[in-house]
């Protein structure tokens, strides 16, 4: 089955490719193949607002060569409306199944001074998506044929509102989103008690894992990282000498059986990723 079959019916795991920088996508390729038992790879669209290679077009090239479903982020940053619609057009002509819709960050974080579109916001984009799914463009014109698009959205479990949290997701599904990965979470029983919430809501869930590096790492994230914090309790284990993949499996232990899959955040470290998915399905 492919990972869109699979969605709330067995576990899952994804990943994040990132942008690729240049023309050689031939290098990316090749990495890619060294995952084991992936469902499908997210690809980033320009982020930090720095030049990347076109998520879909780059989406496509990996799912054709690598035979996975692959998820190209996509940005209300770089597009008008009339630009948005065709562009996601061309995504279904060239077989993606899924995507995830993003604000984009801004040019200002970026070396280019370019002016950024937003003609509309993650949600309308969702309802744009949506809506082209239903065989229909952003005015309610009928187009020739349907879409036919899964659309990913974000959620955060370390929000300190969790009930906002909740609100902001079920208008995220009331704009067209089939399924959320979540930002990285370390705290279980957070976790559990958001995963215990969000499973109301009836869409799948795939629970961010991000393994840390070091102790240097987990401290970095807590100053600088919105929305995401280690216990202080992890931080004293990876002062002991604890390491962010015995951190990670800990917390998997605890979570798993709550969880529709895993969204993994190793940040390029392909050996990490293939023991996380490895220890995963041990437990399953």
């Amino acid at each position: 089955m492919s990972f869109i079959e699979k969605l709330g019916k067995s576990f899952v795991f994804s990943t994040e490719l990132g942008g690729i920088n240049g023309v050689d996508i031939a290098e990316s390729i090749a990495k890619a193949r060294e995952y084991r038992g992936l469902d499908a790879i997210n690809v980033h669209d320009c982020p930090n607002a720095r030049l990347r290679m076109n998520s879909v077009m780059a989406a496509a090239i990996l799912q054709r060569e690598l035979n996975t479903t692959t998820i190209p982020h996509f940005t209300c940053r770089d597009r008008s409306l009339l630009g948005t619609q065709a562009d996601l057009l061309g995504a279904c002509a060239l077989g993606i199944r899924a995507l995830l819709p993003t604000t984009g960050d801004g040019p200002q974080h970026g070396p280019y001074a370019s002016s950024a579109v937003y003609d509309y916001n993650s949600a309308r984009l969702m309802e744009i998506i949506r809506g082209l799914n239903q065989g229909r463009d952003a005015v309610g014109e009928e187009i020739k044929g349907q879409t036919q698009f899964t659309i990913a959205a974000t959620a955060s479990p370390a929000a300190v509102n969790l009930e906002a949290e909740l609100g902001n997701m079920t208008r995220k599904i009331e704009a067209g989103a089939g399924f959320f990965q979540t930002q990285p979470i370390y705290d279980a029983e957070q976790a559990l008690t958001f995963l215990a919430s969000a499973r109301k809501l009836g869409k799948p869930m795939l629970l961010g894992i991000m393994p840390l590096k070091s102790l240097k790492m987990a401290e970095f994230v807590n100053k600088n990282v919105a929305g995401i914090t280690v216990p202080d309790a992890i931080l004293r284990e990876l002062a002991q000498g604890k390491t962010g993949f015995e951190v990670a499996c800990e917390f998997i232990q605890k979570v798993h059986k709550e969880a529709d899959g895993l969204h993994i955040f190793a940040m390029g470290d392909i050996a990490v990723t293939n023991r996380i998915v490895e220890f995963t399905r041990s437990l399953k």
